[in-house]
């Protein structure tokens, strides 16, 4: 691992949830910080294990932007190795942004350890691919507007309309909304849907069905909250074989 530069955060993806499925490197980085701050209950609290005795963990859950800042700059300028713990991967509804931005006003710097996302969890209890030959080549991460708007170009209906693999993020709560305004953007509606709660916790749950039945699905388990909606063909029976192993295809790497 490469030197730790104590006057820099470091932000750490925590991953979606098993404690093994966060990176080697930001293991080392739990082991050896002074100040961890963790994101409440959305990061499995086993990870805090790793860290020293003696390591100072604030959970972030009671804090806001301010006193999450105030932390990070006292530990800084103690000379402390000062970690954020965030769920899953940093890059996808991670925030980071904003508090780099608060930090550089501070005069102090950053590094970020890329995490194991909660899509790629969620695709991994499933046994799933999101890119099936001739049935899917991409794939389409999102969450339905909230408190927080998205931009009227990337609506579930305007999204809907690629009926292409899907991922969505923060929107369990309103599952009968989602899949009213997917099948009006173009979705059939036996469309195959999975629903992954708390994906690779111990506690993950499974439910699978269509956007016609999966609402309900939803209701009786009482989920409405982390969970990702997985939404597309590439959950169906439709399956190609890649060319990638075929005998006959001739190949520059493999």
């Amino acid at each position: 691992m490469e030197g730790i530069d104590k006057t820099k955060v470091y932000f750490v993806g925590a991953g979606p949830g098993d404690p093994e499925l966060i990176t080697l490197k930001g293991y080392n980085l739990l082991k050896q910080a002074d100040v961890v701050i963790y994101a409440g209950s959305l990061i499995n609290h086993d990870l805090l294990n790793y860290c020293k005795a003696g390591a100072e963990c604030h959970d972030s859950a009671y804090l806001n932007l301010e006193q999450i800042l105030s932390l990070m700059e006292e530990g800084v300028r103690s000379n402390k190795l000062v970690v954020r713990l965030q769920t899953g991967d940093l890059a996808l509804y991670g925030s980071v942004r904003e508090q780099g931005e608060e930090l550089a006003k501070r005069g102090i710097g950053f590094r970020c350890v890329a995490g194991v996302s909660s899509f790629l969890g969620a695709a991994a209890e499933l046994g799933a691919e999101y890119t099936v030959p001739e049935v899917s080549q991409s794939l389409i991460i999102t969450r339905m507007a909230g408190r927080t708007p998205t931009p009227e170009l990337e609506s579930l209906e305007r999204f809907a309309q690629h009926q292409t693999s899907m991922a969505i993020f923060l929107s369990v709560q309103g599952i009968s909304e989602v899949a009213e305004r997917l099948v009006a953007g173009g979705y059939p509606l036996d469309t195959p849907v999975s629903v992954v709660y708390k994906a690779t916790w111990p506690d993950c749950q499974i439910l699978k069905g269509t956007l016609e039945d999966i609402a309900q699905q939803v209701e009786d388990a009482g989920i409405y909250k982390t969970a990702l909606i997985l939404v597309g063909r590439f959950l169906g029976d439709e399956y190609h074989y890649s060319k990638l192993y075929d005998a006959e295809f001739s190949h520059e790497y493999r």
